[in-house]
Parts: C-alpha cells; sequence; structure tokens
C-alpha cells in the first residue's frame, strides 16, 4: 500500500546578510510544538503542487507565486506506522500578502543561516539546507522508538553525522 502523501513548503525572502526562511510552530497534531514549513496533507485528486498551495494559504493566508520542487522525502515510523507518510518539499520566493497565524500554525521569520534545526523534526538537520539552497533532496528517514530521533537514513550526512560516528 503506497504512503499518504504530505507537502510542505519554505519561503524564502532577501534579508540582511543573507536570506530568511518562513517557519512555523505547529499549534497541535503530528509535530506538536515543533518548527515546521507550512504544508500538510495532499486531498484525494490533488497535485503537491495544488496541494502546497492550499496548504500554505490555509495555515498562513499567503498566495503562493512561482514554486520549485526540491524534495521528496521519505517518513518511516516503524513504531507508530500510521505517522509514515512521503513529503514533497517545495521551495517559494514569490507570494502575495502577509504572513497571518492560523488555528494551525504561528508563522515567524528565521535566518538561513542560522535555522533553529534543533526546533524541527530531527530529519531536518541532515537535509534543509541543500534543500534551501536550490539542491534537490531525495531521501528515506527512519526514525526510532521515540518517534522524534532519525534513527536510520540513506541521506549521505547521516552516515557522516549520525550519532553511532562520534
Amino acid at each position: 500500500m503506497p504512503l499518504p502523501e504530505v507537502c510542505v513548503c519554505y519561503l524564502l525572502r532577501a534579508a540582511p546578510g543573507g536570506a530568511d526562511v518562513l517557519l512555523g510552530r505547529k499549534k497541535f497534531g503530528l509535530g506538536e510544538g515543533n518548527l515546521v514549513g507550512p504544508g500538510g496533507k495532499i486531498e484525494r485528486d490533488e497535485t503537491p503542487e495544488l496541494a502546497i498551495r492550499r496548504e500554505v494559504q490555509e495555515e498562513t493566508s499567503l498566495v503562493l507565486g512561482g514554486i520549485e520542487l526540491v524534495g521528496e522525502l521519505t517518513y518511516l515510523f516503524p513504531f507508530r506506522p500510521a505517522w509514515s507518510q512521503k513529503s514533497w518539499v517545495f521551495v517559494c520566493r514569490e507570494w502575495e500578502g502577509e504572513a497571518q497565524e492560523s488555528d494551525e500554525l504561528a508563522p515567524a521569520w528565521y535566518p538561513v543561516a542560522d535555522i533553529p534545526t534543533a526546533q524541527m523534526w530531527d530529519d531536518a538537520r541532515y537535509w534543509v539546507r541543500d534543500a534551501l539552497g536550490g539542491r534537490f533532496v531525495r531521501a528515506t528517514f527512519e526514525f526510532g522508538a521515540d518517534l522524534c530521533t532519525v534513527s536510520e537514513s540513506d541521506h549521505p550526512a547521516f552516515a557522516i553525522n549520525s550519532p553511532r560516528n562520534p
């Protein structure tokens, strides 16, 4: 059976000394309390592109312009299989409106150079900088019994930075 599909978008804007990325504190549900990019479930009969436009507008009130697909990630949760999913990752540099808080997300801008990966899902530390830099990322991340920590991955940075490789 195929995994449920979700999508996420990282909005980037120019800032003094670099760029900022829009992240939001997840208010409830899977990942509650983490900083995440706006996004969510892809509905039946929706493409990832249509879904991300809908999700970003629902969660931030922003209307996306051009988007770029920068990742295809698989998340496996052997200790909670219902959480396993495939995620399409987008970057956007053009939109209309100002980010507004919603029932699901409290958005704020963060410097890309200091992206707070320690406040995000554990997998982000391995790939998010590459994706924000425009490099396509395809990887699988398996989470351990704590449902928070990546225990296995085929991403090259995992082999280098794995807790098993001090």
